[in-house]
């Protein structure tokens, strides 16, 4: 019997690694430091999953556009700090490691930028399972469908034949444009109040359950 999903994309940041946190504390340490307004905590979880700078635009929207750019620096400067200590969610590695030996396809469609994802991947020993990924400064950020449309002609797949997992807004707005199946987790960094005001074929809370959907449904 086919796969129903033969595609399987994650998100990274609030997905596979448990680092919403990191990032919306190096956001607004960044802004401490350049002495801009500082976004609260939901602003600033609000825009992860987007690219860097327009992350920062959005969080920032205060921020003189010349800022932009040492505002960034800053946000590095914090986030490479604690990026080798951040740990993947529980249960993520046993879950995506089950999908490739079963067959799946994997990718990964991230706000990260290609230096960041790939040191996420070789510091989480994850390289191995996915075979393609895309990036925000290699393509459109999200919500825009490019991620998933350049993985799908890449992968040679039809709309129905990917599932897009994420935890915020984007990602699912992203598949929808996409045209192809979302499914959100609820341990990131949106809430789930929000991403249940968006199409996806589940929410779930852990990995756990996602595995266990998995199991029944892909």
């Amino acid at each position: 019997m086919a796969k129903r999903y033969e595609l399987i994309v994650f998100d990274w940041d609030g997905t596979v690694m448990d680092s919403t946190a990191v990032i919306a504390g190096s956001i607004q340490a960044a802004c401490r430091d350049l002495e801009l307004p500082v976004p609260s905590d939901e602003a600033a979880r609000h825009v992860i999953g987007m690219g860097l700078k327009d992350a920062l635009r959005h969080a920032v929207p205060e921020a003189p556009e010349d800022m932009y750019e040492p505002l960034a620096d800053r946000y590095r400067r914090h986030f490479l700090a604690q990026d080798a200590s951040i740990p993947l969610f529980a249960g993520a590695r046993e879950t995506i490691a089950g999908l490739h030996e079963a067959g799946h396809a994997l990718a990964v469609a991230t706000g990260k930028s290609r230096n960041g994802l790939d040191r996420a991947l070789l510091n989480s020993d994850m390289d191995r399972y996915f075979q393609a990924s895309r990036t925000a400064d290699e393509t459109f950020s999200k919500p825009h469908p490019a991620m998933l449309l350049e993985l799908m002609d890449e992968f040679g797949m039809r709309p129905e034949q990917v599932l897009m997992i994420g935890d915020t807004t984007h990602d699912l707005k992203m598949a929808e444009n996409a045209g192809v199946d979302a499914l959100g987790l609820t341990h990131g960094a949106h809430p789930e109040e929000h991403l249940s005001m968006l199409r996806t074929v589940a929410l779930l809370n852990n990995f756990a359950e996602l595995r266990d959907w998995l199991e029944e449904n892909a």
